[in-house]
């Protein structure tokens, strides 16, 4: 296992400690081309990552940690090119790996578990980003690790991209990391940000963390799932993208182009906490400040 990997996941384990952690297995399906995990004794996933050859990778379905509903949604109507928790650049040397999923845009290089058991376990996929000729611009790196507490899951996600040529990922909107939680029209729901900005007022600002919560199908309560910017991250706190349909996830090219020069790496690194019930952005804070390594007054 590569150094950082090593670091990640025993960073993961110290984070959270082993008290409350539930054991978990990953399993490989090379014909469905997924990497699952479940709990240890359940014969249904709770989490599965998609890998296949030409499509872009992605997790769907999150079960909700409670085993009640799913938290993520694939290909809905009103945005067919989202896939429940995804990478994608919207302008990268002019390709747009966002809204175009398969297609000639995407080839695997790899898929592999790390640790495939345990408190924690671990997976990668490698995948090039494609240009027009089939030739590959970017090579992109995902390395999750996923612990469950019984209650809530934590989700680690340490993102690279080693550049074959120098890339330019030009300024927009959105693009990047990406999380559909499934909205559908009249469901209650709300995107709020570490600085107490809601929905629409969430939209392109600046911040630390966003939670997302909405009504999930089956639930009396509401599904979350709070996304963590990490302090080492290029331009942090970054802004974020909330669409109307309670879509979000940060986007550094808000700010404008961005390169990454040929043969170099850019690292990202972010944080998931799924969870169901009420959104308590106190203790959340408190988990975003642990996390990213931050010292504050225990009396703040």
């Amino acid at each position: 296992m590569k150094l950082y990997q090593t670091f990640h996941h025993l960073a993961a384990l110290a984070l959270f400690g082993t008290a409350t952690a539930a054991p978990l297995n990953l399993v490989k399906d090379e014909e469905a081309e997924t990497i699952s995990v479940f709990r240890s004794g359940s014969s249904e996933p709770i989490i599965v990552q998609h890998a296949r050859d030409d499509h872009r990778p992605y997790l769907h379905p999150i079960v909700a940690p409670d085993g009640n509903g799913i938290l993520t949604q694939y290909s809905p109507g009103h945005h067919k090119h989202q896939t429940g928790i995804y990478w994608g650049f919207t302008r990268l040397n002019g390709r747009d790996y966002f809204h175009n999923p398969s297609g000639g845009y995407w080839q695997r290089v790899d898929s592999k578990i790390l640790v495939d058991s345990g408190e924690a376990v671990q997976w990668e996929t490698v995948y090039h980003l494609l240009d027009e000729t089939g030739m590959a611009l970017l090579e992109e790196s995902q390395v999750w690790t996923v612990r469950d507490t019984g209650e809530r899951y934590i989700m680690d996600l340490l993102w690279s991209g080693k550049a074959h040529t120098e890339v330019t990922i030009s300024e927009y909107n959105y693009g990047g990391l990406f999380v559909r939680m499934p909205w559908k029209t009249g469901n209650e729901g709300e995107v709020i940000n570490s600085s107490r900005q809601r929905n629409s007022r969430a939209e392109g600002q600046r911040a630390t963390w966003v939670d997302i919560g909405m009504e999930i199908e089956g639930r009396d309560d509401w599904g979350h799932i709070a996304i963590f910017d990490h302090p080492e991250n290029a331009t942090h706190p970054m802004p974020w993208r909330v669409d109307r349909q309670m879509g979000a996830g940060p986007a550094r090219s808000r700010l404008g182009d961005w390169k990454i020069p040929a043969g170099a790496t850019e690292i990202f690194r972010h944080q998931f906490v799924v969870y169901t019930g009420e959104l308590n952005d106190v203790e959340l804070n408190d988990d975003w400040r642990a996390y990213g390594g931050q010292r504050y007054n225990s009396a703040e």
